[in-house]
C-alpha cells in the first residue's frame, strides 16, 4: 500500500552531524536506529504513567508523593515532578488520557489544594483534607515556585496556551501577594538552599513569563530579585556556601536568564549586571570543578573549599547559564566549560552512580544536561555517551512501568521523551501506537525520515514547530532546564522540497503545518525527506 500525504511540517537545526558524503542508504540505516530508539522511549514512557495511575489515590484519582508512605499529593514533588510528564507522555501516546484523565487530574487539584489564593498546599489522602492546619506559608511559596518551574513551565514551553498554562498564572500572580524578593523561608523544605531556590525558580519563571505576556510586572518583579543579588553585598560568589547541584544550580541559570532578558528588554540593566555576574561565574569555574570540567555538590566560593565532593548529575543545568552568557557576551571559557565535560563523558563517566540509591534521576539529569547542550553544540563524544547512559536509565523501569516509586519518577519520562524527539528530530505520529515507529537524521539543511508499523497503519506523521517563538515569545532560545530542545523547525512563509520514495514536491510551510497524512502497510518501512531553501536556528 502506497503512502499518501496532505502536508508536512518541516523542522530545520543548528548544525548537522551526518556527513553530506553519506549514502542514502546509510542515512536510512540511521534513521531506522533512531525510530527503534524512539519508540523503546516512547513505549517506556507510555508504561510509565499507565503504571502511576494503578496507584492513583480512589477517592481523588490524585497521584501519591511517593510508594513509601507518603500518602499525599503536595505541589513540590507529586505536582511539579511526576504528574506532568504523565501529562507530557499522554500527549504523545494517548490523547485521550491526555483530553480525560489528566485534565481531570488538573481540576482536581486545583480545587481541592488551592488554599492562599491558587497556590497550592498538601492533601492528605487519608483525612482527604490539606495536610498543614493552620496553612504553612513557607511551605506554600516553596510548593508554588517548584510546581510552576518544574512542571506547568515544561508543560507550557511544549504545548503552549493550555489549562496548565492558566493554572501557572494563576499560581504565580496570586503569589505576588506571599512573597516578592525571598529573604527567609520559616521551615526546612530543602536545607539551606531553599532561599536561593525559590529566588531562583522566580528568575527562571518571571523571564519566560514575561515574554509569553508581555506584561513588564514580571520583568520587574525578576529584576528586583536580581537587584537583590547582582548589585548588592550579597553576590553568591561571596557566601559561604553554595549548591551547584539542584536545589540550588537553578538560581545560577535563574540570574542567567534574567541578564538574557534584561539584555533586550533593559539594556542599561543588563550593562548593571554584567560585571557581576561574570564575578560568580568565573568564581564557579575556578573553585567548583574537578580536573573533568564538572562541578562538585557544594562548595565555599568565597575560600575555595569543597563542601560536598560527591558530583553534581544537573551539571548541565548550571552550564545551560554559562552558554546563554558565552552567547550574549562572547566569553570563549564558558563555552569551552561545555567541552572540557563532553571530551571526558565516554572515558570516565559511563554507567556512573550519580546519586546512589536513588540513582535512576541522577542518570535522567545527567543525560538531560548532555542533550540540552548537544542541541547547541554538536559532540560525537556527547552523542555516544547519551545512548549508553539511556539505557542504564532504563534499566531501572520495573515490569509494572514503575521507576523506583517516589516522585522523581516523573524525570525518566521526561528525559525519555526529550531523547526521543532528538531521535526523531521533533516529529511523532498520531495516533500513537506501540508497534509504529519513526526516526529521523538531518541533512543539509533538511531531514530525511524513515517510519514503519508492524500491523496496518492510518495516521498522521506531525513536526515540530519553533516553540520558543511560538509559545513563549523568546527574543533567543536560550539554553532553559527542563525544556524540550527544538530540533528541525519549520517557517510559516518558507518553501520545502518533499518527498516520499522518490515522489517530491514544493509545499509551502503553512501547508507543512497541517500534518502528513500516511498509510502503512505491515512491516513496510517510508522513506521521507524534506528540504528547505533556508535553515531556522533555535
Amino acid at each position: 500500500m502506497k503512502p499518501y500525504f496532505q502536508a508536512l511540517v518541516f523542522l530545520m537545526m543548528a548544525s548537522c552531524t551526518i556527513s553530506h558524503q553519506s549514502t542514502e542508504a546509510e542515512l536510512i540505516k540511521k534513521a531506522k536506529f533512531n525510530a527503534e530508539a524512539a519508540n523503546e522511549a516512547f513505549s517506556r514512557s507510555d508504561r510509565f504513567v499507565n503504571g502511576w495511575l494503578q496507584v492513583a489515590d480512589s477517592t481523588t484519582g490524585l497521584i501519591p508523593r511517593n510508594l513509601r508512605g507518603d500518602n499525599y499529593w503536595n505541589p513540590q514533588d507529586a505536582a511539579a515532578d511526576n504528574y506532568p510528564f504523565m501529562v507530557i507522555t499522554s500527549y504523545f501516546t494517548n490523547r485521550e488520557l491526555y483530553y480525560g484523565r489528566m485534565l481531570e487530574m488538573l481540576e482536581t487539584e486545583r480545587q481541592l489544594t488551592s488554599c492562599l489564593g491558587a497556590c497550592p498546599g498538601t492533601f492528605d489522602f487519608r483525612t482527604q483534607t490539606l495536610r498543614n492546619t493552620p496553612i504553612d506559608t513557607g511551605n506554600v511559596i516553596f510548593g508554588s515556585a517548584e510546581y510552576m518551574k518544574d512542571g506547568l513551565l515544561p508543560i507550557t514551553e511544549l504545548l503552549g496556551k493550555t489549562p496548565w498554562s492558566e493554572r501557572m498564572l494563576s499560581i504565580l500572580d496570586d503569589l505576588s501577594n506571599l512573597v516578592h524578593v525571598v529573604t527567609e523561608i520559616k521551615g526546612e523544605y530543602f536545607g539551606n538552599s531553599q532561599v536561593i531556590e525559590v529566588n531562583g525558580d522566580l528568575l527562571q519563571i518571571l523571564s519566560r513569563v514575561y515574554w509569553m505576556t508581555g506584561d513588564t510586572k514580571y520583568l520587574n518583579w525578576a529584576v528586583d530579585i536580581a537587584d537583590s543579588y547582582l548589585l548588592s553585598d550579597r553576590n553568591p560568589a561571596d557566601f559561604d556556601r553554595l549548591r551547584l547541584r539542584d536545589h540550588g544550580c537553578e538560581f545560577i541559570l535563574g540570574l542567567c536568564e534574567i541578564y538574557a532578558t534584561v539584555h533586550f528588554a533593559m539594556p542599561e540593566k543588563q550593562e548593571q549586571y554584567r560585571a557581576p555576574l561574570h564575578y560568580l561565574l568565573d568564581r564557579i569555574l575556578k573553585v567548583g570543578r574537578n580536573t573533568h570540567g564538572l562541578f562538585y555538590d557544594e562548595i565555599n566560593p568565597k575560600t575555595g573549599e569543597i563542601l560536598v565532593s560527591t558530583l553534581s548529575d544537573t551539571w548541565g543545568y548550571t552550564l545551560d547559564g554559562y552558554y546563554t552568557v558565552y552567547e550574549l557576551d562572547g566569553i570563549q571559557a564558558y563555552k569551552d566549560a561545555i567541552y572540557q565535560i563532553f571530551n571526558n563523558l565516554n572515558s570516565y563517566y559511563r554507567n556512573y552512580d550519580w546519586e546512589g540509591r536513588d540513582g535512576m534521576d541522577g542518570y535522567a539529569d545527567a543525560i538531560e544536561s548532555a542533550l540540552n547542550l548537544y542541541n547547541r553544540e554538536r559532540s560525537e563524544e556527547a552523542a555516544s555517551w547519551i545512548d549508553s547512559e539511556i539505557q542504564v536509565m532504563f534499566s531501572f523501569q520495573q515490569e509494572n512501568g514503575i521507576i523506583q516509586g517516589w516522585h522523581g519518577d516523573g524525570n525518566f519520562a521526561r528525559t525519555a521523551i526529550m531523547y526521543a524527539l532528538w531521535k526523531t528530530m521533533g516529529t511523532y505520529v498520531y495516533p500513537w501506537r506501540n508497534d509504529v515507529k519513526v526516526g529521523a537524521v538531518e541533512v543539509g539543511n533538511g531531514i530525511l525520515i524513515s517510519l514503519s508499523a508492524e500491523k496496518e497503519w492510518k495516521g498522521t506523521l506531525h513536526f515540530d514547530i519553533r516553540r520558543s517563538h511560538k509559545n513563549l515569545h523568546l527574543p533567543m532560545d536560550w539554553a532553559r532546564i527542563n525544556q524540550f530542545p527544538e530540533w528541525f523547525t519549520v517557517g510559516d512563509e518558507e518553501e520545502y522540497s518533499v518527498s516520499i520514495d522518490r515522489m517530491a514536491k514544493k509545499m509551502k510551510g503553512t501547508e507543512l503545518i497541517s500534518g502528513l497524512e500516511l498509510s502503512l502497510a505491515p512491516g513496510q518501512w517510508v522513506t521521507i525527506r524534506v528540504d528547505g531553501s533556508a535553515r531556522h536556528c533555535p
